[in-house]
């Protein structure tokens, strides 16, 4: 399975998201560190979820980045996190 699809389902089961998009940017950073042939090491997630209700933005990237735990050690080099709650205008 690719790691954009394993994200959106991690995501997804954890804060059931009104809208998600996991973006795969390792095209635009080869030759960079952290890339890797084929990929599949830097993404964008656009995630706008009630459970960020109340969280600062601290709050929220570490809520991702625990759910992300194995990827982000197995190769995920960079994550952008955009995380909001739903009537916050997040991008998504």
């Amino acid at each position: 399975m690719r790691t954009v699809d394993l994200i959106t389902q991690k995501l997804t089961a954890a804060f059931s998201p009104q809208s998600l998009n996991v973006v795969d940017e390792s095209h635009q950073h080869e030759g960079h560190a952290g890339a890797r042939p084929g990929g599949q090491t830097h993404f964008r997630v656009y995630i706008v979820s009630a459970s960020f209700k109340g969280k600062t933005r601290i709050e929220r990237h570490r809520m991702i980045n625990q759910v992300l735990t194995d990827d982000l050690a197995a190769g995920v080099h960079a994550l952008a996190i955009h995380a909001t709650a739903p009537g916050e205008g997040g991008v998504a």
